[in-house]
């Protein structure tokens, strides 16, 4: 059986990641490269960025199947966030506050758009569905991640100012993500021609912030306050948490009856989640905070796994789709 190929941004990411420690300096808040205005108007970049390449006319063609939609959105808001605080109720102590804290920021957090997409096409899914849930799945994460993140903040004791916070939230996402769309009365063939290069911007912007909030934790000592171990334990975790949800699902649409492509694409869409929503909403929901690092790496790990799982995933179900697709001749 063929590996998949490594995903060049998870490369970046961890070259970013050591680049941080071995020399944080440039990236701290305050520091002589100004490394938080970056972070700041990259964000608003990020988010621009997504509304211009955002085309409503895609969701279309999947509107109606809304069994699936209804699964995918109740699995990436509901039944993650409530894995996640089950396993925490076991095991409370498991990990240092910060990277617990990262494992419901996880679970709050929209599923991924491309890739969601481009797994349900090599596993035989319904591509429409996919596309319609990655994308109503994203616009609903500006609102409902920093809520779920402000109750269960709130709730646990830490200090969360909602209203700062979701103003921030407006003005540094919602605002840019209306620009984009705005614009795309007039630059949606130019977004289109150089996708490539978008796509490039995008990733050069996660990979500034994720190297900024790593440098402040390098700074504010988080890393060397926390056993190298706590990497491991939270690798073990993600991994954990992603295949707890993926059999919930799995077993969920069996028994509503889902057909097999809509059920492939529940199980892709709701088991998995985006690092670039992620990432960029951090610096806004966790502003002043020295240990945004921790609290990204669970998203980060997250990430790097579920590609590679999922990969495996698809590719099963591709072989036995074409096994289906092999067998129907010989039976008529």
């Amino acid at each position: 059986m063929r590996l998949p190929k490594l995903d060049p941004f998870v490369l970046a990411l961890a070259a970013a990641v050591l680049l941080a420690l071995a020399w944080p300096a440039p990236g701290e808040t305050g520091g002589l490269l100004h490394w938080e205005w970056i972070t700041t108007y990259g964000v608003c970049g990020v988010f621009f960025l997504y509304g211009l390449t955002l085309a409503p006319e895609r969701m279309r063609a999947g509107l109606w199947r809304w069994k699936a939609h209804l699964a995918i959105v109740v699995t990436t808001f509901a039944v993650f966030p409530l894995v996640v605080l089950a396993i925490e109720a076991v095991l409370p102590e498991a990990l240092p506050d910060a990277a617990i804290i990262g494992f419901f920021y996880v679970a709050a957090l929209p599923s991924t758009v491309s890739s969601s997409v481009a797994m349900v096409s090599l596993a035989r899914g319904n591509i429409p569905v996919a596309i319609f849930n990655a994308t109503l799945s994203s616009l609903l994460g500006v609102f409902l991640t920093p809520l779920l993140m402000a109750w269960y903040l709130q709730s646990s004791g830490a200090p969360f100012p909602l209203l700062p916070t979701i103003t921030k939230v407006v003005l540094l996402v919602l605002v840019p993500i209306l620009l984009g769309q705005i614009g795309r009365r007039w630059l949606a063939g130019w977004a289109q021609r150089n996708g490539r290069w978008i796509k490039l911007a995008d990733r050069a912007i996660i990979l500034a912030i994720v190297y900024g909030a790593f440098c402040d934790s390098v700074a504010e000592g988080v890393w060397t306050q926390n056993d190298p171990v706590v990497v491991v334990e939270i690798a073990v975790g993600v991994i954990l948490l992603f295949f707890v949800v993926y059999a919930l699902v799995t077993v969920g649409t069996r028994l509503f009856g889902l057909p097999r492509e809509d059920r492939i694409a529940v199980q892709f869409c709701g088991s998995k989640k985006s690092l670039a929503t992620g990432v960029p909403l951090a610096p806004v929901i966790f502003a002043g905070r020295p240990d945004v690092g921790l609290i990204i790496l669970p998203i980060m790990l997250f990430h790097f796994f579920q590609l590679l799982i999922v990969s495996f995933i698809a590719a099963r179900y591709a072989r036995e789709a074409d096994d289906i697709a092999a067998a129907r001749p010989s039976e008529a």
